[in-house]
């Protein structure tokens, strides 16, 4: 063999100089060579007499499978105790990662095949570590031997984490009738150490896309590894929970989402490393302003798109906080005189004699939204002016040095107003069925009662109720209206309107009742009125420019009776009357008092039950009006005089 010229360390330590790299262990995936050296000495050379190197450090295609399955599968044609066996490897062995241990398919059994796999092999799948020569040597991402370097978490090999950005929510699920499944979260190509874990009845499944368009599904049935679009996947299924598990990086566009599947709620929990795909990049400088007598040029920076390899729009790389646009770089040019100028043409700062060009914007537009966040836009334009004060507008690279204004922003991001149901109250009855009321308010986001709400979700004020006590008097099978406080608190604490910028009525507070005891009436003021959104004040427009209904302004009140007189009510005196006094409630209420004669002596008759307003202290007759603030109860009959009659 060829000799190479020797080191002094070489000849120091009697060893020959090193030989020729051998062949690489493998084509691809990483791979180990060797090189050899001969010691010289009768005696025993300090040192090794071999390194190794990597090499072949190309990704394997797809379809190549992996390295230590490859020498399990070797020995598929060789017999074992007497019989054929299809090996599959054993991987991540803690004891021993170098020994070639594999599994026959179907079966436990385990047979280590070789005391060492070949030069190359992963000793872990999820690490660039080697076996060479049965021992475990450290591979740096940089594909080295003895290296420590380490991907950072976006997968760039000793990296800072700047050109991704960390993913992290949770989603739960919102059941609904018309609703079988829904999106938790996209996660686009590239992300990397995608994890999620899915608690509760319902079930993840898998919708990708590619680059090139091409769509793709995976149901997630059962617990295992498998490939989707060349990223492996790793799913584990439990009676309440799922985990998903990404190394990537993905090679397509991801879509998780959830198939309902039962009546209790699920939540996921999602984490992942997304990568920035758009970042800003540096233009060179765009032509001088002036070709001759001094002028100025820009750079500016466009936002540019690293999968497609193409300039985007900018909001593109604004949707990243981590992007930082780089400020556009200013410089003189073309200072050589114009060939019509007397000599030299000095070039003074621009902002003492010529000012430079700016941005200028026009005002912002009405807001898209009252609440629960619009947008509102606006025009930008570079301008400049000159020594006599006249403006026109310019290209805008020469404003360049300067970011440019946003021409959007998000206006009125306060919460729009919603229903606020307070605690329901005490049944109306100690026994059998009544019914209960609560208070529903419409609550802005300062947490002030307003209006805005809308009256298809309002929450109903009234509902059933049932007191298991059994009850002894037949009236109370039926639900007994509220008694105040609860059911003057539900009628009275009706939505006012806000005004809007649309025309509406707005009703205000009702005066104050027109007499002291008895029936009267109360008056309000109803206005048309609109907001106006540049100066934010109301102003009042004719009747006729509101559109749709327009509120009462005048209703009857009732102030309690005048002298304790009894009296008769019209019909809609007494509805205003149920639900006023709380003393007459309290003390006066319906009750049976036995049953009218037969209207027939013999062959079947009937008999009403005769119904009377009672003081419930005194058990007195009183006034039917007394008892107005109770539900009458059903009319009963029974049957009589069932005999038959003589005939005659």
């Amino acid at each position: 063999s060829s000799r190479t010229a020797r080191s002094e360390e070489d000849r120091d330590s009697l060893w020959d100089a090193w030989g020729s790299w051998s062949e690489c262990s493998r084509t691809c995936g990483g791979g180990a060579s060797y090189s050899l050296r001969r010691c010289l000495s009768s005696k025993t050379c300090e040192g090794r007499n071999i390194r190794y190197r990597t090499c072949s450090n190309v990704d394997c295609p797809p379809e190549a499978g992996d390295f230590r399955a490859q020498q399990c599968s070797a020995h598929n044609d060789v017999k074992y105790q007497g019989q054929f066996y299809e090996w599959l490897p054993v991987s991540n062995d803690p004891d021993n990662p170098c020994s070639l241990k594999c599994q026959a398919r179907g079966a436990a059994l385990v047979v280590e095949l070789a005391p060492k796999v070949l030069d190359g092999t992963r000793c872990y799948t999820e690490s660039l570590d080697m076996c060479i020569s049965g021992l475990c040597q450290i591979v740096g991402c940089d594909r080295q031997l003895g290296s420590t370097v380490k991907e950072d978490n976006c997968g760039v090999c000793n990296g800072d984490g700047s050109t991704c950005r960390l993913v992290r929510g949770q989603y739960k699920s919102q059941l609904s009738a018309n609703k079988l499944d829904d999106t938790v979260v996209a996660i686009p190509y590239g992300s990397r150490q995608v994890r999620l874990v899915l608690k509760g009845p319902d079930h993840l499944y898998l919708e990708t896309k590619t680059l090139q368009g091409v769509k793709s599904e995976n149901s997630l049935s059962s617990t295992g590894s498998f490939l989707m679009d060349n990223s492996s996947i790793d799913f584990q299924k439990f009676p309440d929970k799922e985990i998903l598990r990404i190394s990537g990086p993905l090679t397509a566009d991801f879509t998780i989402k959830i198939r309902y599947a039962g009546a209790a709620d699920s939540s996921v929990q999602f984490i992942f490393y997304q990568p920035i795909i758009h970042r800003w990049r540096e233009t060179d400088f765009f032509p001088c302003s002036a070709s001759c007598g001094g002028g100025y040029q820009l750079t500016s920076a466009e936002c540019f798109d690293l999968r497609s390899n193409r300039v985007v729009a900018d909001q593109y790389c604004h949707y990243y906080p981590e992007n930082i646009k780089p400020k556009p770089k200013l410089q003189e040019c073309n200072l050589d005189p114009c060939p019509a100028s007397d000599g030299y043409k000095q070039i003074m700062p621009y902002d003492l004699y010529h000012p430079l060009p700016r941005w200028e914007s026009t005002p912002w537009t009405a807001c898209s939204s009252s609440c629960g966040g619009g947008i509102q836009s606006r025009s930008i334009s570079c301008v400049e002016e000159d020594i006599q004060g006249h403006i026109s507008p310019v290209e805008e690279w020469k404003c360049m040095y300067t970011p440019k204004m946003p021409v959007v922003q998000p206006c009125n991001i306060f919460d729009c107003p919603k229903w606020l149901a307070q605690e329901w109250s005490p049944c109306t009855v100690t026994c059998g069925q009544g019914l209960r009321y609560r208070v529903v308010l419409c609550i802005d986001h300062r947490g002030m009662h307003t209006g805005g709400c809308s009256t298809k979700t309002k929450p109903h004020i009234k509902e059933e109720c049932i007191v298991p006590t059994p009850c002894y008097k037949p009236k109370e099978k039926l639900p007994v209206e509220a008694k105040l406080p609860w059911y003057k608190q539900a009628q009275e604490l009706e939505e006012g309107a806000v005004v809007s910028e649309e025309p509406s009525f707005i009703p205000e507070a009702w005066s104050t009742c027109s007499v002291t005891c008895g029936v009267g009436s109360q008056v309000r003021l109803v206005k048309c009125q609109v907001l106006l959104s540049f100066s934010q004040s109301v102003a009042d427009l004719p009747i006729d420019e509101c559109e749709g209904p327009k509120p009462v302004s005048q209703r009857a009140c009732y102030s309690g009776p005048c002298g304790g007189e009894a009296t008769e009510y019209a019909p809609e005196e007494t509805e205003l009357l149920y639900g006023s006094l709380q003393e007459f409630d309290e003390l006066y209420d319906w009750e049976y008092e036995g049953f009218t004669e037969c209207s027939e002596s013999c062959g079947g008759g009937v008999q009403e039950a005769v119904v009377t307003c009672l003081n419930k202290q005194t058990r007195e007759t009183a006034d039917e009006t007394l008892c107005v603030t109770s539900r009458r109860p059903p009319q009963l009959l029974k049957a009589c005089s069932l005999d038959p009659c003589p005939p005659r």
